[in-house]
């Protein structure tokens, strides 16, 4: 992994650090008010809460509106990957850091798309020592992170993915109306986070394909033009075009 990449995480260490020492003394509710004073409650973060209400399993393709969307492709470092997005947007390719999507503004006022790639083994690569918590893919340690809430702590594990979904979760608006739901579309499967309001749509969309590939879309509608099902078919587009 990039040096770069090492240094963004030095933030989750040092959590991770002081939350072995409140383990080792503490039990679940001192684990819980650990999170709390330290990272926010649900009044605070309401994403804390928020746990998929919804399974969407293969949803119908709205074809007429795929195809007014226009292909992204990314080249510039391999794997290439590409999405279709509405034109009017402007997409880039990041790699996963602390504030990429925290100062989404700093590309101008029109709507934007990030679009994240990690090739298999990201995760597993990352906290190697979570295998012995039954965590032996990519997709688990996602599930264990979007289905984590303060309120289940009971051990370290689940402060750990606490503490995970608080910095995974990336900036969506408000958060008054936040959902989150768990899709398959085609090969690919994931959680999708989302927030509609009167003026701006947000979409935090986590995706993985058959072969494990990780896709991270992130997406701030300032027109507010996008729904869920839209949103829905953008992901079917997705695909990694490179080696």
């Amino acid at each position: 992994m990039k040096e770069k990449t090492r240094r963004n995480i030095l933030g989750v260490i040092i959590l991770l650090l002081a939350l072995l020492y409140v383990g080792r003394f503490g039990k679940a509710a001192v684990l819980r008010t650990y999170v709390e004073v330290g990272i926010g409650d649900c009044k605070k973060i309401p994403v804390f809460c928020i746990l998929p209400h919804e399974e969407i399993i293969n949803p119908d393709i709205d074809k007429a509106y795929l195809a007014q969307l226009v292909p992204f492709e990314f080249t510039e470092e391999e794997p290439a990957v590409e999405i279709y997005m509405p034109k009017e947007f402007t997409v880039v390719r990041e790699r996963i850091n602390k504030v990429y999507y925290k100062k989404a503004q700093r590309r101008g006022p029109g709507s934007i798309c990030y679009l994240l790639y990690e090739q298999p083994g990201f995760f597993i690569g990352l906290f190697p020592k979570m295998a012995k918590q039954g965590v032996e893919n990519d997709y688990e340690f996602l599930r264990r992170t979007m289905y984590a809430a303060p309120k289940d702590i009971k051990n370290l594990t689940d402060t750990f993915f606490a503490i995970m979904k608080s910095i995974f979760t990336p900036n969506l608006g408000d958060e008054k109306n936040i959902q989150m739901v768990k899709f398959e579309i085609g090969d690919k499967k994931g959680f999708l986070t989302y927030n509609l309001t009167e003026s701006e749509n947000y979409f935090d969309c986590n995706i993985f394909n058959k072969q494990g590939d990780f896709f991270k879309v992130y997406i701030k509608d300032r027109a507010a033009n996008l729904g869920l099902d839209k949103v829905l078919t953008i992901i079917s587009t997705l695909s990694k075009t490179g080696s």
